[in-house]
């Protein structure tokens, strides 16, 4: 089987960022507006009174710190309370593209790859802003690529999923070189007037080149000894927007439209199962925990993280063997675990090798173990 490598990858990070007192203060004026407006109904016993959110709350539920967003004008809003992003031309390049190309020009300038290198783009991420034409195809263009490209959704794990078909697709002879981006802009389905969701997503897109290694240039490459996909049906992330929302008006505008969860169910599910699968796909390739130098892990939660590490090593993490980067970024979905590789990997040496995992909505995990070349 001819060998394949992740050989590059690139991130677009938005200019501006919220912080949590930013986003606090925002949240409890809506609070105090909401609950000044139904004060009758909460002192008759008909309707609950919303609570107030603090730094230390959001801190302590989740390590996030801060996030970045595409506007945060509008997210911190009281009145609004979601981002201001403005529908564009159909001849103009849209959201996604133009957060895809960023990124993606950074990955084909580490494996040092042009358009007419590259055979197939691939955008996998938790949500696409339209349902066709497909933004793959759009990135395509944009890049000058021939080929192909088609999108796909698999949630926070949809990266990972990405990367798999791009290598099935090399694997098979399909494509000598993938390029796969993850356009997050996760602000536009969070629920900022949720106490227990308002603070978790932030908006990013990162990129990899996925290609032939006897076709690799780069000074980074990583071969990929396996991946690996589990996916078993849970609604305890969910989120029901579609395209048949407008054949039953009164759903419009409801919350279930936007991410809504059962945190604490997906953290006692979810974890038990993420080591077992990352535990298992170690063992089928032959490799133990203890040889891992890494774990660039989905960027949801520390707490899940440090269970998570702690069960596939037998013991506590480092900071260095699974670095966190959601306490800047929030978590950013499918983007998380590859901006994770992308920052933390410079000190790898020849032969030292990392687990990419994601896990998330389905329930849906992805794992892509690597070995620096």
């Amino acid at each position: 089987m001819t060998d394949i490598v992740i050989s590059g990858t690139g991130l677009f990070t938005p200019a501006q960022s919220i912080d949590n007192e930013e986003l606090v203060q925002a949240f409890n004026s809506f609070v105090d507006l909401h609950n000044a407006e139904h004060r009758s109904a909460i002192e008759s016993g008909e309707m609950e009174a919303l609570e107030h959110s603090s730094s230390e709350f959001i801190e302590n539920a989740s390590g996030i710190k801060s996030r970045y967003v595409m506007d945060k004008e509008g997210i911190l809003d009281p009145t609004r309370m979601c981002p201001n992003i403005n529908e564009r031309s159909n001849e103009d390049p849209s959201i996604q593209c133009d957060i895809s190309v960023d990124a993606a020009r950074q990955a084909m300038a580490m494996s040092v790859k042009d358009a007419a290198d590259i055979d197939a783009v691939i955008v996998a991420c938790s949500n696409l802003q339209r349902a066709y034409p497909a933004v793959a195809i759009e990135v395509q263009q944009a890049l000058g690529i021939d080929g192909f490209g088609f999108d796909m959704n698999v949630a926070c794990s949809s990266a990972t999923f990405g990367i798999q078909q791009a290598r099935d697709s090399i694997a098979n002879g399909s494509a000598n070189c993938i390029l796969v981006v993850n356009p997050e802009i996760c602000s536009g389905h969070l629920n900022f007037r949720d106490r227990d969701a308002h603070f978790i997503f932030g908006d990013v897109c990162t990129a990899v080149i996925v290609e032939r290694a006897d076709q690799a240039t780069g000074n980074d490459q990583y071969k990929i000894l396996g991946s690996r996909l589990q996916t078993s049906y849970s609604n305890n992330i969910r989120n029901n927007f579609g395209f048949l929302n407008r054949g039953d008006q009164s759903g419009i505008g409801q919350p279930d439209k936007l991410f809504k969860q059962n945190g604490r169910k997906v953290f006692k599910e979810v974890c038990p199962m993420v080591a077992t699968h990352i535990s298992n796909h170690l063992a089928d390739l032959g490799l133990e925990a203890e040889s891992l130098r890494r774990m660039w892990l989905h960027q949801a939660n520390l707490s899940m993280n440090l269970l998570i590490s702690r069960r596939v090593l037998g013991r506590a993490a480092t900071p260095e063997e699974a670095p966190t980067i959601l306490d800047e970024y929030a978590n950013t979905s499918s983007a998380g675990s590859v901006i994770a590789f992308h920052k933390h990997r410079a000190d790898l040496v020849t032969a030292d090798l990392g687990v990419l995992c994601s896990f998330g909505a389905g329930y849906s995990i992805g794992s892509i173990v690597l070995e620096k070349i």
